[in-house]
């Protein structure tokens, strides 16, 4: 399969529109608080420490997005 090369940077050239990214992360950030809450019922460190970190960096994705927006 050939991809499109974009002349300005030489990096194939994708077609995803950033609101469909943005949808993605902030289904990523629900799945983070369910997935947290469910290491918190099930006392499972691992699984609370992972959600932390993909609620923040959700979060953080979200806030970059709608200000430069």
């Amino acid at each position: 399969m050939r991809y499109k090369i974009e002349p300005t940077t030489g990096l194939p050239y994708t077609e995803t529109s950033p609101g469909l990214l943005a949808f993605t992360v902030g289904l990523a950030l629900v799945t983070g608080f369910i997935l947290f809450f469910v290491g918190r019922y099930g006392k499972q460190l691992w699984l609370m420490v992972w959600s932390i970190g993909l609620i923040l960096c959700s979060i953080a994705y979200l806030v970059w997005y709608f200000l430069r927006y």
